[in-house]
């Protein structure tokens, strides 16, 4: 039984395909580097994280971004006849007034670990682009086309363009094509499926919250009109068609549903195996209750499906929810590797499950300078949209203890390094030790920035020696709270406990879409040169 959510944590908008006996799927990332994880399976339940299409050496351009901007929704398809794989991308620039200013854009390759072509520029009509390959070798790019004016139904209408790989470029401007499947209203996430004499439009509808749902409509002719499936909506945490078409919000928790383990459920992407089984990966996410914040973000979910006979899509139960037990796969089972709990980094490449905001973690972590350690080079406040020392993981279970062992020596009260459980630059609790001009040496606090409203906690303050120390943060269900020691093994509490839920779209005001991160931290903000060397970064899930 293949076991729900299959990627735990912060990986939404999951768009899968499949290479012969191989699955991929690529999910958004936002505005944290590397960009579009890549993950890997061969049974449909084991999947380790594959390669990243932006990562070392390739260049994207994120900072200044605010949080919840930067690389929305990828589509990665893979084409039989040239044996090469896409990925069509926005690049979310502004939300303001609610213009959404996105580029969207193509890239390919041979191999999904690289390399990667220079990207396409599509178009900006509107975000979660996807990409088609037609039976008879044109392609077509589906997407929302975003709309602005006043009087007009919102966020709009999913559009159509077909695109000339020769002069790689979309003919004409994109033709309005479908208008959704509800009247869930907040459509998006639009995909494009051909079986027997139908085009199939796939959609997400409802908004990404509580209403989120996965829709299908059909035509004979990919320009349409499209006829609505008469069960709309296929999948969803929430069943029912309500009427929200008039009300733009994507949130809307007034459609929690206590019966659903999987809350969110939506934005669907197919794939068929060998054997003939339909397999549906969507976004769903686990919030706390009664608060309905959901601290690990939204997640990769994935359900079996089947096709009736009268041509429409259904989960294999019958029913339109979504279900924590996924559903049996006749594909034998393949373990895949998963993330290691310690890293003591020993290896002279970094994990490629490390990230950080807006720039690539290699920019500023060198593994080379003291073999055995992460040399993290300290840069600006942690709040800043610019370039951030932030070497972070998902977290992927609210019930985890993270370790690391530091030497750090700071000169001034600018210089500080530590353990940061982060939301957003606006969102994050930091255990750190710097240099205290009151106490004239190093010291450790906890520094807590909740919805941008910053408290140094005094009352923490704490003398320490300048040798190696250790820093651990445990979190336990909806409690978070820190501890430190010098021999790593009798560890003291410092600070107050923190509640985990607050890190969440929910509660989160300056950013929204992503999911809770803890990591490795370092600040210079005189030189940008200063820095600590971490022994191990230790991630362990206790249930």
């Amino acid at each position: 039984m293949i076991i729900n959510p299959i990627l735990p944590g912060f990986n939404p908008d999951p768009c899968i395909c499949r290479k012969g006996e191989d699955y991929y799927l690529a999910v958004s990332t936002f505005e944290w580097l590397p960009g579009i994880p890549i993950y890997h399976s061969r049974d449909l339940k084991n999947w380790e994280l594959y390669s990243h299409v932006f990562s070392e050496g390739h260049s994207i351009d994120l900072r200044r971004l605010p949080s919840a901007k930067g690389i929305w929704a990828p589509c990665l398809t893979y084409c039989e006849e040239e044996d090469l794989f896409y990925v069509v991308y926005g690049v979310m620039n502004s939300m303001n007034a609610r213009y959404f200013d996105v580029d969207n854009y193509l890239i390919t390759a041979k191999d999904l670990r690289g390399p990667w072509s220079e990207p396409v520029y599509l178009h900006s009509a509107g975000f979660d682009a996807s990409l088609f390959h037609d039976r008879d070798g044109r392609k077509y790019v589906v997407s929302l086309d975003w709309e602005t004016r006043a009087g007009y139904e919102k966020p709009g209408v999913i559009c159509l363009a077909e695109y000339d790989p020769e002069k790689k470029e979309i003919i004409g401007y994109p033709k309005r094509i479908w208008k959704g499947g509800t009247d869930r209203g907040c459509i998006e996430g639009p995909h494009l499926y051909q079986r027997g004499r139908y085009y199939y439009i796939m959609c997400a509808e409802g908004g990404t919250g509580y209403n989120h749902c996965v829709t299908m409509g059909r035509s004979e002719h990919i320009w349409g009109p499209y006829e609505r499936d008469p069960e709309n909506p296929i999948l969803t945490s929430a069943p029912g068609d309500p009427n929200e078409r008039h009300d733009p919000d994507h949130l809307k928790p007034k459609y929690y549903n206590p019966d659903c383990e999987l809350q969110k459920a939506g934005h669907g992407s197919v794939i068929d195996t060998q054997n003939g089984e339909t397999w549906m990966a969507y976004l769903c996410a686990r919030p706390f209750t009664p608060e309905l914040r959901c601290t690990l973000g939204r997640e990769s979910a994935i359900q079996r499906m089947k096709w009736t006979e009268d041509g429409w899509l259904r989960t294999i139960d019958g029913s339109n929810l979504a279900r924590r037990e996924a559903g049996e796969s006749a594909l034998p089972e393949y373990p895949m590797p998963g993330v290691p709990s310690l890293d003591d980094f020993d290896s002279p490449e970094l994990g490629n499950w490390y990230y950080a905001p807006r720039i690539l973690p290699q920019s500023f972590v060198d593994l080379k300078a003291r073999p055995g350690y992460a040399r993290i080079r300290g840069q600006e406040s942690r709040t800043s949209l610019n370039q951030v020392s932030i070497l972070a993981r998902k977290l992927t279970s609210v019930h985890a203890r993270i370790t690391t062992k530091m030497e750090f020596v700071p000169e001034v009260h600018q210089h500080s390094a530590g353990l940061i459980l982060y939301y957003d630059n606006m969102n994050y609790i930091n255990l750190r030790k710097y240099y205290s001009e009151t106490l004239g040496q190093s010291a450790i606090s906890v520094l807590h920035l909740e919805n941008g409203e910053k408290t140094e906690v005094l009352n923490t303050r704490i003398a320490v020696e300048d040798r190696p120390i250790y820093f651990r943060l445990t979190i336990e269900g909806r409690e978070s709270c820190f501890s430190w020691c010098y021999d790593g093994e009798n560890y003291q509490r410092i600070g107050r406990v923190f509640d985990t839920s607050k890190f969440s779209d929910e509660y989160c005001r300056y950013g929204e879409f992503t999911g809770t991160m803890v990591g490795l931290t370092c600040a210079d903000k005189v030189k940008r040169q200063h820095y600590a060397d971490f022994d191990f970064f230790e991630y362990v899930e206790e249930f």
